[in-house]
């Protein structure tokens, strides 16, 4: 299927893109903006989620990048919930190719909505913005909880994936006791390695659009290099009501198509 563009359309996935990569960078949920956004120019669910996963994998690899320079996070530490995440991923692309159009069509517009239901909730908010500096860089060695944390949620970003950057943030800060900006390096390379493991799956099934996907992932990372810093600069809490505000109309469009 080929898909025609005009003007106005362009500049919606450009402005989705720079957004996604900003605010992926620092609070985690880009990929809220950037499916929404497709899926409003008519490209098909599948192709949705292969397209995002290719943009994906630009944004979290600059900022994952960004964070191991600045020497705020250490990837030998998390061997272990990286392995777990790359295979959950993995398995949930598979699952998702072999679902039929028609569910995924009612599937992933739901998801995205749960997922913007459960960021913009009050308890999510105070507990997402909560800084503990004093937090280590290290995690604690719960092997048993690294594994299952890395396979439940690299399978939901594999299957689905709107909102894991958040869920990696909510995860980071809960189960390992890391203050935001740590939580934020945990999150950006472990949503790298599930993007970039289900993205391989996406590859070989053939569900991306390259030429779309390239151009916003360009566009992307540019956002998420800027995010990065400005998240290890001043911290996650100035974004967050402008994140809010953005998923809400974002999810607020998305019902309304739907």
């Amino acid at each position: 299927m080929e898909l025609v563009l005009d003007g106005t359309d362009v500049m919606l996935l450009g402005l989705a893109a720079l957004l996604a990569g900003f605010i992926d960078a620092i609070a985690g949920g880009g990929g809220m903006l950037v499916m929404p956004a497709l899926l409003s120019i008519g490209m098909p669910p599948h192709l949705v989620l292969g397209t995002n996963k290719l943009i994906g994998t630009f944004g979290t690899f600059s900022a994952s990048l960004t964070f191991i320079r600045k020497g705020l996070f250490q990837p030998a530490l998390w061997w272990a919930m990286s392995f777990a995440t790359f295979v959950g991923a993995l398995a949930g692309a598979v699952l998702i190719y072999l679902m039929s159009a028609g569910v995924l069509k009612k599937l992933l517009p739901l998801a995205i909505l749960l997922a913007s239901a459960y960021l913009i909730w009050p308890q999510h908010r105070a507990a997402s913005v909560a800084v503990t500096p004093q937090s280590p860089l290290a995690p604690p060695h719960h092997h048993q909880v690294k594994w299952l944390t890395g396979g439940l949620i690299g399978f939901y970003d594999g299957f689905i994936g709107p909102g894991t950057g958040a869920f990696w943030m909510a995860a980071a800060m809960k189960l390992f006791r890391l203050d935001i900006v740590a939580a934020a390096g945990v999150a950006r390379f472990m949503n790298f390695i599930s993007n970039f493991s289900a993205l391989l799956t996406f590859m070989v099934i053939g569900n991306i659009d390259y030429a779309i996907g390239l151009s916003m992932g360009a566009i992307l990372m540019i956002g998420a290099f800027i995010g990065a810093h400005s998240a290890i600069r001043y911290g996650a809490l100035f974004i967050r009501p402008v994140f809010l505000l953005v998923v809400a109309l974002m999810a607020g469009r998305l019902l309304v198509m739907t």
